[in-house]
């Protein structure tokens, strides 16, 4: 009997005959092919060995992934220099319906925040990571159905299968019996798991040691306990390597606004009428620091090595606060730009930065640094060195105190300012000729007309 089995088995037409008499299995884990041979592959591709004509393909049916009805959305590429991420939240649910190119999970980096779009349109049907799982690009998140919900259906046969395999439920309100030895069984096994789980109560009359010494923490039920962003990670990082790796001294100076900000109120309906964009002070200090690092090329040059590296262009790094972390888009060639395309340019990186959408060539690269720790309130800092870079400059918040103007002394909008910087690079002469630069062109805009 068993040889006749064999040799049945071993024809192909016989062998799919046995595969699909199971059809509520969809993935059989053994075939018997030709010759013999034993192997794991799903049905579909037995099918594959007969030939096109031959009768029983007919007998085939295919299943929503074998007809091209699920597709996977994939994490993307993410940038050069980025391998991984990971996967920050989902926005969509299983069985949402999504549209082509709809975002559905967020992957984010050391830089940045990166969407995972829908492939196709449908349904999902179900999410493969988890959040929080690091992943690459190419890895699957999830599988989309092409075909809504409506259009599956079980075959009848599988459906017929499924419920001849259920045992029937006894009749409701029928006694179902007990065997003796069971009852016992259970009985014993209930005094002993209650005998193990009595706490053991300490007596009233030896309370607990405790050294005077050791301090009273509060419980672990008050403190919670959560993954730090790969965002912020990063940010760690890079902080505490500028540290180790820069010899950091600040200098600082304050720096009259009255100038600055009289030239913004006689003009900003104006400007904003002409450039459609409101003018702010940070552009005038851009253009302070693009004189300043002109006048003082070594505070634009960075140490790489054993040499030095002059850069005759100016990319400002402007420190942008999100809720994620701290970001730092970079103004490309803002030597060339005039107080019009620097806010311009501020505004659509800033924009980009809160909505997670700025991108990691928009925050490469930058020779300089600005930032502006007085939009919440900062009255003193010091500022640490964004690496590549050799120095930065920090703006606090600006003040009404009194001042000696022309021996009489009136209250004046003052801000202190200060700059960090790498002293192995940079002197204290160089340093304190560069903020005095943007005190004076700060104070008296006047001379980036006049190139004074």
């Amino acid at each position: 009997m068993a040889s006749a089995v064999i040799r049945l088995v071993r024809r192909p037409a016989a062998a799919l005959l046995i595969a699909r008499s199971c059809g509520h299995v969809r993935q059989l884990s053994h075939h018997m092919l030709p010759g013999g041979l034993v192997c794991s592959k799903p049905a579909r591709e037995l099918t594959m060995l007969l030939p096109r004509a031959s009768p029983y393909q007919m007998w085939s049916r295919s299943f929503a992934s074998e007809n091209g009805d699920l597709v996977d959305a994939v994490v993307p590429f993410m940038g050069e220099s980025i391998t991984d991420g990971t996967l920050a939240t989902f926005l969509k649910k299983p069985g949402d319906r999504v549209e082509v190119d709809e975002p559905i999970a967020q992957i984010e980096t050391d830089k940045v925040t990166i969407d995972v779009n829908s492939p196709e349109a449908g349904i999902i049907q179900k999410f493969v990571a988890k959040e929080g799982d690091t992943v690459t690009p190419g890895t699957k998140v999830a599988v989309i159905s092409k075909s809504y919900p409506s259009d599956t259906h079980v075959a009848p046969s599988e459906d017929k299968v499924v419920k001849d395999a259920q045992p029937p439920s006894p009749p409701t309100g029928a006694p179902q019996s007990t065997p003796p030895t069971e009852k016992i069984d259970k009985q014993v096994l209930k005094e002993e798991s209650s005998t193990k789980e009595k706490p053991k109560v300490p007596s009233a009359a030896t309370p607990l040691k405790t050294s005077p010494s050791e301090p009273q923490l509060p419980p672990k039920e008050r403190e919670r306990r959560v993954p730090m962003p790969r965002l912020r990670k990063r940010v760690a990082t890079r902080l505490k390597d500028s540290q180790n790796t820069f010899a950091m001294l600040t200098t600082f100076n304050e720096v009259d606004m009255t100038n600055l900000m009289k030239l913004r109120s006689e003009y900003k309906d104006s400007f904003v009428e002409k450039h459609g964009v409101k003018l702010g002070l940070m552009s005038g200090f851009v253009k302070a620091a693009v004189s300043g690092l002109q006048n003082q090329p070594i505070i634009n040059a960075v140490i790489d090595g054993d040499d030095i590296i002059y850069r005759d262009y100016v990319d400002i790094s402007i420190a942008v606060g999100t809720p994620k972390g701290l970001v730092v888009p970079v103004i490309r060639n803002a030597d060339r730009l005039n107080f019009a395309g620097i806010e311009k340019e501020i505004n659509n990186l800033a924009k980009k930065a809160n909505n997670g959408t700025i991108s990691i060539d928009e925050m490469a690269g930058g020779t300089f640094t600005i930032s502006n720790g007085g939009v919440y309130g900062s009255l003193l800092s010091t500022p640490i060195i964004n690496p590549p870079q050799s120095a930065i400059l920090g703006m606090h918040s600006i003040v009404s105190r009194p001042m000696v103007v022309d021996g009489n002394i009136i209250p004046r909008p003052m801000m202190y300012v200060a700059l960090t910087y790498d002293h192995r690079l940079i002197d204290g002469r160089e340093a304190v000729f560069f903020l005095r630069r943007i005190k004076d062109v700060v104070e008296d805009p006047r001379r980036l007309l006049l190139d004074l």
